[in-house]
């Protein structure tokens, strides 16, 4: 029987009840809640008008240890399932999709499943897909092998020794790298000593190894039931439809309410506790320890005390003027603020960090000093109305704004509402705010609020951690040999009849590695579900007039919010400017302006904005490798009523920036070396591909020069060189340059917001002239690359890059489709699900004018090189098949008309044009594209990637370091 009271789109499937439906006019969305009459499984819907629909189904997930099993489930869940019996189905669909987002998350108490798309047949198949891995996986034991953790033999030789082997191994050894990483689960470990959050929900590199496949088959029968799940969808399906696919392709199986799965709140502290531990630094320059002070707060579940904490953070921690980062911004006791300062709210009960880093084991006890006092004096001060009202300034704007350039706009909003949903909290209080902000206007009018938050949530709560962890340069290599030792034990202690059963099951699984596997069981989508005609802008583009600069604005629907952009053209630096660059671009609105102190900025910018930020954007041309444009954008948007103060303040910013901060700089530069040191382990695929390919193209070169690997290095020598002031009239010559340079503005907002601000821009900008300045030059690179960067991670990163063509060559659609084959036909095969890397593959990279092969956290080295040649072996060796080709081009394709948001759109309009990327252009390329054969892939990799052409950059531990010598790697000292 069907709910015939609802509107059509809501109407639900006999199998549920409605709950309740909810408008959330802030979202342009409404919300339903359903539960399952069954199962009790809960579906939460938000209706929009929206053709991206997003799906995901999440189950509470709480591991009793660190073995990593709820994470080793989520990867082996995709490996294959009841109705789709195929070896790894979720990346054999991905190029079977036009998906905009395929993926799997393992969080501390969660476990979710999440896809969208804008093509109904595909989301059709995809959820398929889904429902039946999630209910019905095989998990089979040679997936959890592969994807877990298994022991084989080093080689087939007698005495060969025993390694440990499986992709989330070396996932969690590449993640346990990160310093922030180490920090984030030995806090918790301390905060939540007897409750899920104890445990690193990833693995524990250390504790992987002792996880059984009989483990991960109770886990899953304890946790993956429907009554331990909640469904969230969001888009312009019907909720008649997605249930009546839930309900027969999954629920109607399961006639019974299993055992709840229910967290429970941690035993507190009647003191606080201080702790110390160890972490492997990527270097051994300078003062590396962090010191960061951990609170456990209250519920999530509770609505106000999430939103009290929030405000708190923000008054404590929002910005430079904020009393508890500037405390900690301008103390010598660190370096800077440590990258966990904040709330989390993604547990069942909230905690509260706060901190620094680059300081030493011996200053604990000053750092929690001067952290306490801070708190002290603001509980006994208080804050100005003034800095409070700009925290919830802050949080309106983020309500308002559409997302999605980034990931789905709706799938934003559906992980924002995860953890309440499954916390048995109200996610309708994630998704409106209003009601809450609301309550908190009316309760700082009371001007002892904020400072009795203070007393009550921080000061008079003794469930306090304070951790330093300190850097031990031994500690990589004492780890290695431990389990080098615990295999040694374990070796020795194995039968014949055991030595037998690891070579058979490597065997097995080499075999089912080496399958060709059905597809044809798996649904797709063709090349016929592909829009003939490139996707052109759906709002209006109107280039204004003005005598003094040119500005183009765009009418586009921004639920309220003002977008806008100076866009400067690079001037002519210096090689020393060119390194400055990354400096110079963060500290734009990080100091002073005029007579307004960078304290008194920062206020001003949270009351009136969403901040303001320089970027350089650069792209070499269609045409040329060694021809490239480039700019700076000035970046900032407000609420459309504030679009005439932040006019305002983004012209005071821009042409009176003051440079004689000194002390000020200092910190910004040593915030800037902290955050690109901790890039490494997140990103180092990509450094160790720029690095390889800097020599092909004038603007991979120029990237180079000041960025990725070399620019950490740098900016590490200009820290520890610490001239200050010869170092901001640098940078103050540099910002002379840049406002010689012409420039022209970019307005995205509302109609009516449009008019009254393109006029506001004409009076502003009527005495802004540009002389006029000398752009920068491009220089021809020449260096080749052949080369390794040693660090303490315990994984490495292998990039090798050919020079390749720009992309408006007649081979560069053929090499965009290149990386795909080998990555589906060979790569992923070889590097991941053999070799053990959390990933690796192949791509075409038209600015740096260069194919490039890469890895990501990978356990091995010469082995990955090898395959990628081993790799064009293989394209050289067989007939390669259209649909092979097919499949890529649905990639391709889903890369290229992936939708935005109104904002995004509009921006990547603007951006196309500037750089000379025509709608012309575009469908060229779509043409193109389409046109492809099989023979034009095999003779762009004979004519580009050809093995004298190669160069190398790896990142690689230490420990490698023979290995590196005897590919005849130079080394690098980062």
């Amino acid at each position: 029987m069907l709910n015939s009271s609802l509107s059509p789109e809501l109407v639900n499937h006999s199998a549920f009840e409605c709950l309740r439906v909810v408008e959330l006019p802030h979202l342009q969305a409404t919300f339903a809640e359903y539960r399952h009459r069954v199962t009790g499984a809960r579906h939460l819907h938000l209706a929009a008008d929206n053709p991206e629909n997003v799906f995901l189904v999440a189950f509470k997930t709480m591991p009793e240890d660190s073995r990593g099993v709820a994470h080793i489930l989520e990867h082996t869940a995709l490996c294959g399932s009841e109705k789709y019996p195929v070896r790894d189905p979720f990346f054999l669909m991905i190029r079977r999709s036009l998906n905009t987002f395929m993926n799997a998350f393992t969080a501390s108490d969660w476990t979710a499943y999440p896809f969208a798309s804008t093509n109904t047949q595909d989301f059709d198949n995809l959820l398929s897909v889904y429902l039946d891995a999630a209910f019905f996986p095989h998990l089979h034991e040679l997936d959890f092998a592969q994807e877990g953790i298994r022991r084989e033999f080093a080689s087939d030789a007698a005495d060969a020794p025993l390694v440990y082997k499986g992709v989330v191994f070396n996932e969690m050894k590449g993640a346990m790298s990160s310093a922030h990483s180490v920090l984030y689960e030995t806090l918790n470990h301390y905060l939540f000593p007897n409750t899920t959050y104890h445990n690193n929900s990833g693995g524990d590199p250390a504790h992987i190894p002792d996880l059984t496949h009989d483990d991960l088959l109770a886990f899953h029968r304890r946790h993956y039931h429907p009554s331990n799940a909640v469904f969230m969808t969001f888009g312009d399906e019907s909720v008649l439809s997605l249930q009546t696919r839930f309900q027969d392709q999954a629920l109607a199986r399961f006639n019974d309410v299993a055992t709840p799965v229910l967290g429970r709140d941690e035993k507190r502290y009647v003191a606080p506790l201080s702790v110390e531990a160890a972490y492997a630094p990527e270097s051994d320059e300078g003062p590396q320890t962090h010191h960061v002070m951990g609170w456990l707060l209250g519920s999530a579940s509770d609505t106000n005390a999430r939103f009290e904490a929030h405000l708190l953070s923000g008054v404590l921690l929002e910005n430079s003027a904020s009393p508890l980062r500037a405390a900690l911004e301008t103390s010598e006791l660190g370096e800077a603020p440590s990258g966990l300062c904040g709330v989390d709210d993604n547990s069942r009960e909230m905690t509260f960090l706060c901190g620094m880093e680059g300081s030493e084991p011996e200053r604990a006890g000053a750092v929690e000093a001067l952290i306490l006092s801070t708190l002290e004096q603001v509980a006994r001060d208080g804050i100005p109305l003034a800095d409070v009202e700009a925290v919830l300034h802050q949080f309106e704007l983020s309500q308002r704004e559409i997302g999605g350039d980034s990931y789905p706009y709706g799938l934003q909003l559906l992980l924002n509402g995860l953890s309440p949903a499954l916390q048995d909290a109200d996610p309708i209080a994630v998704w409106d705010v209003e009601p809450a902000l609301a309550r908190l206007r009316e309760a700082i009018k009371d001007p002892r609020f904020v400072p009795d938050l203070v007393q009550r949530v921080l000061l008079d709560n003794p469930h306090r951690v304070r951790l330093t962890l300190r850097p031990d340069a031994e500690l990589s290599t004492r780890r290695d040999a431990l389990e080098a030792s615990q295999l040694a034990a374990e070796c020795a202690r194995l039968s014949e009849a055991d030595c037998a059963d690891i070579r058979t099951q490597t065997e097995a699984l080499k075999q089912r590695q080496e399958e060709t596997p059905n597809t044809d069981i798996l649904p797709k989508v063709t090349l016929a579900d592909v829009p003939a005609q490139a996707k052109a802008l759906t709002g209006e583009r109107v280039p204004v007039k003005h005598a003094e600069l040119p500005l183009t604005t765009y009418a586009q629907g921004t639920n309220g919010l003002f977008y806008e952009q100076v866009i400067i053209e690079l001037p002519h630096f210096s090689a020393r400017q060119t390194q400055l660059l990354p400096l110079y671009t963060s500290v734009f609105a990080e100091l002073g302006a005029g007579t307004q102190d960078y304290k008194q900025l920062q206020q001003r910018q949270s009351a009136v904005t969403g901040g303001l930020r320089m970027s350089l954007s650069a792209r070499t041309t269609r045409t040329q490798a060694n021809v490239a444009q480039a700019h700076l954008i000035v970046s900032g948007k407000a609420l459309s009523y504030n679009q005439g103060a932040f006019q305002q303040l983004l012209d005071e910013t821009l042409f009176n920036q003051r440079f004689d901060e000194i002390a000020r700089i200092g910190e910004l530069l040593a915030q800037l070396k902290g955050r690109w040191e901790g890039s490494v382990t997140g990103q180092g695929h990509a450094l160790a591909m720029g690095a390889a390919s800097r020599g092909m193209s004038a603007l991979a070169a120029f990237q180079q020069s000041h960025s990725g690997l070399f620019g950490i290095r740098f900016l590490r020598e200009l820290h520890s060189a610490n001239d200050l002031t010869a170092l901001a009239a640098e940078l103050s010559a540099m910002h002379s340059l840049v406002l010689a340079m012409p420039r022209q503005l970019l307005m995205i907002a509302e109609p009516e917001t449009l008019a009254q601000a393109s006029a506001q821009a004409q009076s502003i900008w009527t005495s802004r002239t540009a002389a006029g300045g000398e752009t920068m030059p491009w220089v021809v690179p020449t260096e080749r690359v052949n080369e390794a960067w040693l660090t303490q991670t315990q994984v490495h990163f292998c990039a090798r890059a050919y020079p390749a063509v720009p992309t408006g060559h007649a081979d560069a659609p053929a090499l965009m489709a290149l990386g795909g084959i080998l990555r589906n036909g060979f790569l992923h095969r070889a590097i991941r699900e053999q070799g053990g890397a959390y990933g690796g593959g192949a791509s075409f990279d038209g600015n740096s004018c260069a194919f490039r092969f890469f890895s990501y956290r990978d356990p091995r080295l010469t082995e990955t090189l090898a395959d990628f040649d081993a790799s064009l072996d293989w394209l050289h060796s067989q007939p390669l098949p259209a649909s092979a080709l097919e499949e890529v081009l649905l990639g391709v394709f889903a890369d290229l008309d992936k939708p935005m948001s109104p904002a995004g759109e509009a921006r990547q309009d603007f951006h196309q044009q500037l750089y000379g990327r025509t709608l012309a252009d575009r469908q060229s390329l779509r043409e193109k594209l389409l046109a492809l054969t099989s023979d034009d892939i095999v003779r762009v990799a004979s004519d580009y990637l050809r093995p004298e052409l190669a160069q190398t950059a790896v990142i690689a531990p230490v420990a490698a370091a023979e290995q590196v010598a005897a590919l005849g790697l130079s080394v690098q000292k980062l």
